[in-house]
């Protein structure tokens, strides 16, 4: 049965597309079969993987607000090992829906017990916010991986963050755990960086991943061309960073 992680933080520009795209993109180049879920209203992980949005039939919002297999919904993707629920802009009035059904926290979760067996791992790209739509994923999940950009209101946010988690643990889904939290828009040369990652290791310990995303060009520009860092330009830095994330991430689920 395939495990599945929420990449989740409510604070926008950290780097949670990225990571939801190139982890996915890193694990399938590891011999892993991936399946990532897009719930964010933006669908910059569907572009992500060259997936035009106005060319899908359906998305996860027909797998959220409707009874649409999920099976029906899934791209199989040119990538090794990829498969890709789209997202698509009618998510953006999903949360109104959702607010008037009975089982509003548990839609995903239902929707992806159909195929959990035909993958080693379901990602879920969330949006920014702790609505309904994250609500669901958190639900849903079995992990959560939060990316941290490296500045001082990341601390901030965070802590809002675990609060939120705490309260979806105690009233939705008793056996969520934090996967892991990883350090993105790295500079090892600022001394904030060094304070930052500091008071993240205190908190989180061992949950803190080794591998860091530093900034990179290369990885900025991969999204305008619909490739994952790995395929736009496999010997960058960029790709080096999520190769070694993806092998971690693997390390860690043995």
């Amino acid at each position: 049965m395939g495990k599945i992680v929420a990449i989740v933080n409510q604070k926008g520009g950290v780097g949670k597309t990225t990571t939801a795209v190139n982890l996915t993109a890193g694990l399938g180049l590891k011999h892993k079969k991936v399946l990532l879920v897009d719930i964010d209203p933006q669908g910059n992980s569907t572009s992500g993987f060259g997936i035009s949005k106005k060319e899908t039939t359906y998305s996860s919002y027909d797998l959220i607000c409707s009874d649409k297999p999920a099976k029906d919904i899934i791209i199989h993707t040119k990538f090794k090992g990829v498969d890709l629920i789209p997202s698509s802009m009618d998510l953006a009035g999903a949360e109104i829906e959702l607010s008037s059904m009975d089982d509003r926290a548990n839609r995903l979760k239902s929707a992806l017990s159909f195929v959990r067996e035909d993958y080693d791992f379901i990602l879920l790209d969330c949006p920014p916010s702790l609505g309904l739509i994250t609500l669901n994923a958190l639900t849903a999940t079995d992990t959560f991986l939060v990316p941290i950009q490296c500045e001082y209101f990341a601390l901030e946010g965070l802590s809002q963050l675990m609060a939120t988690m705490r309260q979806v643990k105690r009233s939705y889904n008793p056996t969520l755990e934090i996967e892991g939290v990883l350090l993105t828009m790295y500079d090892g040369r600022l001394n904030l960086t060094q304070q930052v990652v500091g008071e993240i290791k205190k908190f989180f310990g061992k949950k803190l991943y080794t591998s860091v995303i530093t900034r990179s060009v290369r990885l900025s520009e991969a999204p305008s061309f619909g490739l994952p860092i790995q395929y736009y330009d496999q010997r960058s830095k960029g790709a080096d960073c999520y190769n070694n994330l993806a092998a971690e991430f693997i390390k860690k689920n043995k």
